[in-house]
């Protein structure tokens, strides 16, 4: 009974802004026939520059988000880009016809106001009102202090509205995009070039993820959204461009959850004549100067948890990390036989896909016992061979690879290899992810002659890294799930 009431209301109010809406079209006064209004101040800068602007004419232009008191005096609150400003409208110092057109504006409406800078007696920074135009008029209601938005899955669903009336949920994405403009001039500075590759593509390679499928009609072929952009980007490296990187949109067609989502972006990039230690110092480069440029800390708090972004961070084998977290020394184990019994004895199942070796086992453990305990950030480093089919072999241990991945708050960051640029190693790789595959692992590396026959032209030893630039974002604006980061996530069709 409730809803069918507030229904009710909402479409009276509609019915009403539309009224308004046809009147002003009757009378020439369309306001959606206004091209442009000239405005030459913001909030934030009459703010700032009081002192200066005190008495002066400004322009401003907004949303109204309140209105107070209807008689001969009104004030307002207008929304800009920078956040909100005090309008104080007097019938006696404005145009009887203008002011009583305004008495008529609604909550939500958008308007340009010419006046001069003012502190009321109340001492608080204003706009004197003395010609207020409409610009655009609102015809549905905008929620109450938010109320009637409350559900988060209609927040995303109405991101506009979001934006509107929760000024955190706009922050959140000003920080994000101070993030990709750091990141931009951090690799600029150090002699990066920014890169595009296909988003479509004939195979999908560069990452263990299942693709999306569509067809190309003119070619008459299924094509893949990509899943990385690894493969075209160390393509170029064997072209002679040492350092590249891309930010791009990647599409995976996997599971929905706070880490999740089906379209994400990431940097991905390249350095020849380095190693992932190489990338360790850039991923911790990147990230902390971040947090210090943008939040003025090296000190963050995420998902419940204190945390330091002070470089320096913790570097630890794999082998190591499952030793001290899970009570497992697979440095003292040597037989595949007896190091998939050590996992199954700590309660670790390999997958039925997986091979039964010392090396799935190891990361099984890691995987299920030891990635949940990562809080402060940790290089975590030395993957097995078994589920790093793109990276160089330890020299030391040909069961390993030079591979890190970066967990903070028990999420990963960033994935970066000492690249393999072996392309007889390369395909003996890919020949066992094929095997996956036909075993029924979907997920596997598809194998790509075309990105072997570039590797037999011969490519440097390489550092690459991937990192998600939302699971960054994320950490530095606190949010406990990738939704509130992105503006517009994947979201089932309402019936």
């Amino acid at each position: 009974m409730a809803e069918q009431m507030k229904n009710q209301d909402l479409g009276e109010q509609t019915r009403v802004r539309r009224e308004k809406l046809a009147e002003l079209q009757a009378a020439g006064e369309d306001p959606f026939q206004l091209t442009r209004f000239d405005w030459d101040a913001t909030s934030r800068q009459i703010k700032e520059n009081f002192d200066a602007l005190e008495g002066k004419p400004v322009k401003v232009a907004g949303r109204l988000m309140s209105k107070r008191g209807m008689g001969k005096v009104s004030f307002c609150d207008l929304q800009d880009k920078d956040g909100r400003i005090q309008l104080y409208a007097r019938q006696d110092e404005m145009d009887e016809a203008v002011y009583k057109k305004f008495k008529k504006f609604d909550i939500g409406d958008i308007v340009g106001v010419d006046g001069e800078v003012f502190r009321t007696q109340r001492g608080e920074m204003s706009v004197r009102a003395k010609d207020i135009t409409l610009l655009s008029k609102s015809l549905l209601p905008l929620p109450e202090k938010f109320h009637g938005l409350q559900d988060k899955e209609l927040r995303y669903r109405q991101r506009y509205v979001d934006l509107m009336v929760n000024p955190d949920v706009k922050n959140n994405f000003l920080i994000r995009s101070k993030f990709i403009q750091f990141m931009r001039r951090y690799l600029d500075e150090r002699g990066y070039i920014e890169v595009e590759t296909p988003v479509l593509n004939t195979l999908a390679g560069g990452a263990a993820a299942r693709p999306f499928v569509t067809h190309h009609n003119t070619l008459d072929i299924d094509m893949y959204m990509r899943i990385a952009t690894e493969l075209p980007l160390k393509r170029l490296i064997v072209g002679g461009m040492d350092r590249v990187y891309e930010i791009g949109r990647i599409f995976r067609n996997e599971g929905m959850d706070p880490k999740h989502n089906p379209e994400f972006t990431t940097v991905e990039l390249y350095q020849a004549y380095t190693d992932f230690h190489g990338m360790m110092d850039i991923a911790e480069g990147i990230i902390s100067g971040a947090a210090q440029e943008i939040l003025g800390s090296y000190q963050v708090e995420w998902l419940g948890q204190q945390l330091d972004l002070t470089p320096g961070w913790r570097r630890l084998t794999m082998v190591d990390a499952v030793k001290e977290y899970a009570g497992v020394d697979f440095a003292a184990i040597s037989d595949d036989a007896e190091a998939v019994a050590a996992a199954k004895a700590i309660g670790v199942e390999l997958a039925e896909t997986a091979d039964k070796t010392w090396g799935s086992a190891l990361y099984a453990c890691f995987d299920q016992k030891v990635e949940e305990k990562l809080i402060q950030p940790t290089f975590i480093t030395m993957y097995p061979v078994e589920v790093s089919p793109l990276t160089k072999r330890s020299p030391e241990d040909p069961r390993l690879t030079e591979r890190f991945e970066l967990f903070v708050c028990h999420s990963e960051l960033a994935n970066a290899y000492s690249e393999l640029n072996d392309p007889i190693d390369q395909r003996r790789r890919f020949e066992k992810q094929a095997e996956l595959r036909d075993r029924g692992d979907d997920e596997t590396e598809m194998l790509d002659e075309d990105f072997l026959t570039a590797l037999e032209y011969g490519m440097p030893p390489t550092g690459g890294m991937g990192m998600g630039i939302d699971r960054c974002v994320m950490l530095l604006t606190g949010a406990d799930t990738v939704r509130d980061v992105i503006l517009f996530p994947t979201m089932k069709p309402l019936d």
